[in-house]
């Protein structure tokens, strides 16, 4: 073949390297040879779905060779019960992943500026760079978003700035004073996207809600997902919460029927449970207890977290321990692709999961 396809791509996209999620347990035991794996890499709910939801699947499959309702009536109905929201400020996808392109899509053009803080989620990047527009990545402090360092990134070609309260992969927060102040500092033609994938993990009183900041800022979009703590990361379902305006945009630019019908019901259904929700933080808070004190015992440092994982410091290149790790059958997620190689990023998963990862990792360690 002459003709070079890869150059027919738009500049952005060819310059883009797909984002590498977490190969599957099953391929794994099948390349080791070896069973029983334990995934603590995606940041997964270790109790597997609500009850409820399960059941909301299941009645749902009667249904499976019809279109879903595009406009998502039911679970945004749900959502306005649940957060107090209104229909008019909301926009379904296929996970907050969807809903980010959404936003980059509806409001860069190429050249615009996109602010991001240094170890902030992969996706900003992916999702600026397809639009063609120039990522302005912001220094951290102490892995976490510096916010004067990213009011002073703003200038009059900035269209959005991300923000991923808690952060992932790092875990780290930042407290509603000082969140306010930095919202009140951004000029209104600038779209500040405030991503809350983990929050319903924290339990600090001085955390934000983004929700309950809406009313105060036109220009502010905020993020949920259901794959965290709401248990359904396969089912692909999350939303964005608006201005009528901002939601508006959105979706002229979203595809009709993005949310598949048993994603809608699932969600709906998982909104109402709130004991499923309960259970699935408590765990969390435990979990992530229990691990600091066996990484501590370990000699490791790690960076203090408030979501659903932890981020372990090595203090050497972590890939080997990554891949002694997966011999062992515990799947961790290394994080060289965010700059970050000495570091480990651990899921928190079940009792005996967290206790299996600890001690395959002192084996690791002492050899």
């Amino acid at each position: 073949m002459s003709c070079d396809l890869k150059a027919l791509a738009t500049r952005g996209v060819q310059g883009l390297h797909p984002y590498e999620a977490g190969k599957p347990v099953e391929e794994l035991e099948r390349e080791l040879g070896i069973s029983n794996i334990i995934k603590l890499a995606s940041n997964e709910n270790p109790l597997g779905p609500s009850a409820k939801a399960i059941e909301a699947v299941e009645a749902a499959m009667s249904e499976a060779a019809r279109y879903p309702d595009s406009s998502g009536f039911r679970l945004k109905q749900a959502l306005r019960r649940h957060y107090g929201l209104e229909q008019e400020q909301l926009t379904l996808g296929n996970g907050s992943n969807d809903v980010l392109e959404l936003i980059a899509r509806a409001f860069l053009n190429p050249d615009d500026e996109v602010v991001f803080s240094e170890y902030a989620f992969a996706v900003y990047p992916i999702v600026t760079q397809a639009c063609g527009a120039k990522a302005v990545v912001a220094p951290a402090h102490e892995y976490g978003h510096n916010l004067q360092a990213m009011a002073e990134a703003i200038t009059e070609r900035t269209r959005l700035i991300f923000i991923a309260n808690p952060n992932n992969p790092t875990g780290t927060a930042l407290q509603r004073d000082e969140l306010v102040a930095f919202l009140d500092a951004v000029p209104e033609s600038v779209i500040v996207v405030l991503d809350e994938a983990y929050t319903e993990y924290v339990t600090d009183t001085d955390f934000p809600d983004g929700l309950e900041l809406l009313p105060n800022y036109a220009n502010l979009v905020v993020t949920r997902t259901f794959s965290k703590a709401w248990g359904v990361a396969g089912l692909r379902v999350g939303f964005a919460a608006a201005c009528a305006d901002i939601t508006d945009l959105l979706n002229r630019v979203r595809q009709p029927f993005n949310v598949s019908l048993l994603a809608l019901a699932a969600a709906e259904a998982v909104l109402d449970d709130t004991d499923y929700l309960q259970k699935s933080v408590a765990l969390n808070t435990s979990g992530l207890k229990y691990l600091e004190q066996g990484l501590t015992a370990l000699g490791l440092g790690f960076i203090p977290s408030y979501g659903n994982f932890i981020t372990v410091d090595m203090a050497r290149p972590a890939l080997p321990i990554f891949e002694a790790l997966l011999r062992e059958g515990v799947i961790v997620r290394p994080l060289g692709g965010y700059q970050m190689p000495d570091h480990l990023r651990v899921s928190i998963g079940l009792p005996e999961e967290n206790e299996r990862f600890l001690r395959a990792l002192k084996q690791v360690l002492a050899c």
